[in-house]
């Protein structure tokens, strides 16, 4: 089979939005949803100051209070936004066949807090103070599975997890499901919640962290005097249909998904590959997948984590596929969120599906000192109105996961 795949509902939770509106405007106006970590979740020691963090989450709207003490946090982001994207979707799970309804959402850390919590009742308190809910909430493949419980859809159910690569992945592995027949509908992208001393801790011992103390110059891709990545957390969830599905109920339909790749580095467990290309491959790919030149790309949301070597990695394996001369616009919105790590996919696909059907291209925001090693058109500080037929999404993980999307505008043809 080859079914033709679109999206159809959107949903998310972030640093700058946890609608789908709120979200798209923040992006559009440029908002930096980076904020000072308030006293009680900083660490003694630990010079980690901003992060990107949820707040003003009605999450009783789909979870009562019981429940969510059974439920951990980044899955309860992920029934959200997949909650969210099937109100956004007009999808009926009511006159659907639930067996032909999938879900793959990953996470790339999962309920780290949790891990955190019970060990320290082991160690202080013993094992019987152990919850007896800690494995089903704290294994990854769970944000899918309660995804699954709490809409009905009992398709394909399943879990990518490769770290900041996770929700790209899983986008894209839903998009091969749908072009084969696997199922007619998946809810697809990923979820995080991993702000947390043990998650900070560990990303500052690799030095992966910016340590500034200023949110409007703490995530600044491409920026010469980026110094690390901001945590940030939610998730990011897509409603893809087949197209002769989504066109048989009268769908809205926000894009085309029309090119995956996915590769690996083969190179190092935190290091990007220095000459890029893996990341290119990836992008390359799925430029063959959807049959297109690259010169036919109007939009890139890069990777663009704000690290020395991502950045400067990233930008070579661009010039590698586009030219070393190239004009394309690209800009990276985790200067607004922060990085969401395994959601980063979710949220930035979702980016890009709106710019295509607004015909807007955001801006990669605190953006001030040109790098030498980063010289392309990062579209710096104010978004701008351009007509977006082809944009594409990057995502580049730990232990040299790359992954990239390419979505087209829709035309009803």
């Amino acid at each position: 089979m080859n079914n033709r795949v679109v999206i159809t509902g959107m949903g998310v939770v972030s640093p700058v939005g946890n609608d789908l509106t709120t979200y798209w405007n923040n992006l559009k106006n440029g908002v930096c949803g980076i904020k000072e970590l308030p006293e009680d979740r900083r660490v003694e020691g630990l010079n980690v100051f901003v992060a990107g963090l949820v707040t003003d989450l009605d999450v009783e709207k789909y979870i009562d209070r019981k429940e969510q003490r059974r439920i951990a946090t980044f899955s309860q982001y992920a029934i959200y936004a997949s909650k969210e994207a099937l109100t956004d979707s007009k999808l009926d799970m009511e006159k659907e066949d639930p067996t032909r309804v999938g879900v793959i959402i990953g996470s790339g850390v999962g309920a780290l807090g949790n891990i955190e919590e019970e060990a320290l009742k082991l160690r202080d308190k013993g094992p019987k103070r152990v919850s007896p809910f800690f494995v089903p909430m704290t294994i990854v493949n769970m944000a899918a599975g309660n995804v699954s419980i709490y809409t009905g859809a009992k398709g394909i159910c399943s879990t990518v997890v490769t770290a900041c690569a996770t929700g790209t992945h899983a986008i894209g592995e839903a998009f091969y499901a749908l072009k084969n027949g696997i199922n007619d509908v998946i809810m697809a992208g990923g979820a995080e919640s991993c702000i947390t001393p043990l998650g900070m801790a560990g990303f500052n011992a690799l030095t992966a962290l910016t340590n500034t103390t200023d949110p409007n110059r703490a995530s600044i891709p491409f920026d010469k005097e980026r110094s690390g990545f901001v945590m940030g957390e939610g998730a990011g969830v897509l409603v893809m249909e087949t197209l002769e599905h989504a066109k048989n109920r009268g769908a809205h339909i926000y894009a085309e998904v029309v090119g995956y790749g996915a590769t690996g580095d083969a190179y190092h467990i935190t290091s990007p590959s220095p000459d890029g290309e893996g990341a290119a491959r990836a992008m390359k790919l799925a430029l063959d997948g959807a049959n297109i030149e690259p010169s036919e790309i109007d939009y890139i949301n890069a990777h663009g984590t704000s690290t020395p070597y991502n950045d400067k990695t990233e930008t070579l394996a661009m010039k590698l596929v586009f030219g070393e001369d190239t004009k394309v616009a690209i800009s990276s919105t985790k200067s607004m969120t922060g990085h969401l790590l395994g959601a980063a996919g979710g949220i930035e696909a979702i980016a890009i599906a709106k710019a295509l059907e607004d015909g807007f291209i955001p801006a990669t925001i605190g953006y001030q000192v040109e790098d030498e090693n980063c010289s392309l058109n990062y579209v710096p500080n104010v978004g701008i109105e351009q007509n977006v037929k082809y944009a594409m999404s990057n995502s580049l993980g730990f232990g040299g996961h790359n992954a990239s999307i390419i979505f087209k505008k829709w035309e009803d043809q």
